[in-house]
């Protein structure tokens, strides 16, 4: 049984971007600009350095300055969930350690990335990482982004019933994961749908929350999606809120503006509803002009702008 008051873990966690300048600084007035814009739209929590703050960018002092930044301003009014994974479980450990101490409230950990080692070394990773620290654990089952294996459903209860992590983010094409998880753990743990394919469906399945990029610019959407579906238990209109969110991230699955990641979407979509925008770092860039026509013209025949 977890050990933690898991309670606060739930709903609709934006996994922040982070903001640099021209010149890939990291840029913290505008970071905590956008994060309190998600704030003030009523987000259940925060999730920072994560895979959408670009955190495979950062150095390790630059994730733990995004922390501070956040517990500064957020500490105590939302959950705030520090990405602290790394490839190796020595500096997991550390950077897990260092978060902790500036004071954010659990931890999302990344499968060890790049490298391929075994799953036995993998949930040893996880059981080493539990000893030593005092904050939940959130395994971020990401295997595509990662070359490890994926966790099962049937290993992640084990962990949890061995009070090693408290929380997934399952990040995969299917929501299976989330339906298996929700009928062996669903009662001690929290499960976060990981993706931004089928988050109606990972509600409908048990999931309690969802973490995801696409929220940095779909959060007020996915706060009604959730209290329909999840809350009121209206699935009819969840899927109506729901076809709403698809458009955007159509962009990125059918690749509509040509070839782009999704944050350069997203920087380009609060650019053009005249907000700050940012950068990110390279090798990843902003969208082209000619990209921001076509943008401002899939928003608007999907109706999110005039």
């Amino acid at each position: 049984m977890p050990t933690f008051d898991l309670s606060p873990y739930h709903g609709i966690f934006p996994a922040g971007m982070t903001f640099f300048d021209a010149d890939g600084n990291l840029d913290e007035r505008a970071t905590l600009e956008h994060w309190r814009w998600l704030v003030d739209q009523g987000v259940h929590g925060l999730v920072v350095a994560g895979t959408s703050g670009e955190f495979i960018s950062l150095t390790i002092e630059e994730r733990l300055r995004l922390c501070r930044l956040a517990v500064e301003n957020f500490g105590g009014k939302l959950p705030i969930i520090a990405g602290t994974g790394h490839a190796s479980t020595k500096l997991t450990i550390e950077i897990s350690r260092e978060a902790q101490q500036v004071g954010v409230d659990a931890l999302i950990v990344i499968l060890p990335y790049y490298s391929r080692p075994p799953m036995l070394s993998v949930i040893e990773h996880y059981r080493e990482l539990r000893l030593q620290t005092d904050r939940p654990i959130m395994l971020y089952n990401n295997p595509a982004n990662t070359a490890c294996t994926a966790f099962t459903a049937a290993q992640i209860a084990q962990l949890v019933d061995e009070d090693v992590v408290h929380m997934v983010k399952s990040t995969m094409e299917s929501v299976v994961p989330v339906h298996d998880l929700s009928l062996l753990a669903g009662d001690t743990m929290r499960i976060f749908y990981g993706s931004f394919l089928a988050a109606l469906e990972g509600f409908a399945g048990g999931a309690h929350g969802w973490i995801s990029g696409v929220l940095n610019v779909a959060a007020d959407r996915a706060l009604r999606m959730y209290r329909a579906v999840v809350e009121e238990n209206d699935i009819r209109r969840g899927l109506d809120i729901w076809k709403e969110i698809l458009p955007i991230v159509h962009l990125y699955t059918y690749q509509k503006l040509g070839p782009v990641a999704d944050i350069p979407i997203y920087r380009g979509m609060l650019q053009l509803a005249g907000r700050h925008g940012g950068y990110s770092r390279e090798p990843f860039s902003a969208l082209t002009d000619p990209q921001l026509e076509m943008l401002l013209t899939e928003l608007r025949q999907a109706g999110w702008m005039k």
